[in-house]
């Protein structure tokens, strides 16, 4: 039987759950989110893990079948994984979807020579290790914007330094995004603050956090959260589906991801994973169809930034040249001279 929207948000099976003494406790206004994006917004979406653009097209052509509206498509591989064609032909797709498009940056700890990762420490973790990974890094993100991409995803804080700086000295254009992926996903208030002053726009916050949490994040910073409600295997395979009213309501501004467990990995992507990277890009959209189904059967679907919509709005940022070996170029660090560093 069929359900229609109530004209108030509930909690799920609320009246059911009451009618037999097992009424949820009333929600705490104090725990909700005292920030939201500036045009006003609450939430907003994205698709993960659409590698090139075939995937993205793909992507694209599902949503609009099951009206799944999209403020941003992220891919995983990376800027390298790209030729300019493909990078041109999916800046010009979300253009005229009127979609953020959001590219990885350089190498990470997982495709490096070192063996740290693999051990049962994780090590560095996938962080860029050593001046040459940072470089490209850089080199991604500048070929990138070259080509019209203005949201660059990172895995590195170091990397965000610099990205950001390069972003205040002009190299990268001022309404470049950037994004800080899962991989490093900070999980306590001072982490997340500290992200946002290294120039985050938004930061990916691993799933296995409880709505406390979101509560404690949000009362020392308002940097746009991403947040999987599905989560990839190798972020935990967590499901938040039945969560997704309640992250809003306490982690405003927060992008909603629609990502895939008991998913096979794509990444790097390649042509010899055609079949697998398209198939679940078709499903990652019908998972989002199936989250904004239940917000709107909760009565809880209001609130969405406007399609189009990317900008984070005024944040926090460290100031000077914190951490810094001295000016960044394009070509990387110049050297300091003994007398001149701190």
């Amino acid at each position: 039987m069929s359900e229609s929207a109530p004209a108030h948000p509930r909690l799920p099976g609320q009246a059911a759950l009451a009618s037999l003494g097992y009424a949820a406790p009333v929600a705490d206004p104090a725990d909700a989110s005292p920030h939201a994006f500036p045009d006003g917004g609450g939430w907003r979406t994205e698709i993960p893990s659409v590698e090139g653009p075939e995937a993205l097209h793909t992507v694209l052509a599902e949503a609009a079948r099951l009206d799944v509206p999209i403020h941003r498509i992220s891919q995983g591989s990376g800027v390298w994984m790209l030729t300019d064609a493909e990078i041109t032909e999916m800046v010009d797709a979300c253009a005229a979807a009127n979609v953020e498009l959001c590219l990885f940056t350089g190498p990470r700890g997982s495709w490096d020579i070192g063996a740290s990762t693999r051990t049962a420490s994780g090590g560095g973790g996938l962080r860029a290790r050593g001046h040459g990974a940072v470089a490209g890094c850089v080199e991604d993100a500048l070929r990138a914007a070259s080509l019209g991409v203005r949201c660059l995803l990172v895995a590195d804080e170091g990397v965000l330094w610099v990205l950001h700086r390069l972003r205040d000295q002009g190299l990268l254009p001022a309404d470049t995004t950037i994004k800080v992926s899962a991989l490093i996903g900070p999980v306590n208030p001072a982490a997340v603050s500290v992200h946002e002053g290294l120039g985050a726009d938004s930061v990916n916050i691993p799933s296995d956090l409880t709505l406390e949490h979101l509560t404690e994040i949000r009362r020392a910073t308002r940097v746009p959260l991403d947040f999987y409600l599905e989560a990839p295997d190798d972020l935990g395979g967590y499901v938040r589906m039945y969560d997704a009213a309640e992250l809003i309501r306490r982690g405003a501004p927060i992008y909603l991801k629609f990502g895939l467990s008991k998913a096979p990995g794509i990444y790097p992507f390649g042509a010899h994973l055609r079949d697998v990277t398209l198939s679940t890009a078709k499903e990652r959209v019908r998972r989002g169809r199936l989250a904004l189904d239940l917000l709107a059967r909760l009565g809880a679907d209001s609130g969405m930034s406007p399609l189009g919509s990317r900008l984070p709005g005024p944040l926090n940022r460290f100031t000077g040249s914190i951490g810094s070996a001295g000016s960044v170029g394009v070509a990387g660090f110049d050297e300091v001279p003994p007398a001149e560093r701190s």
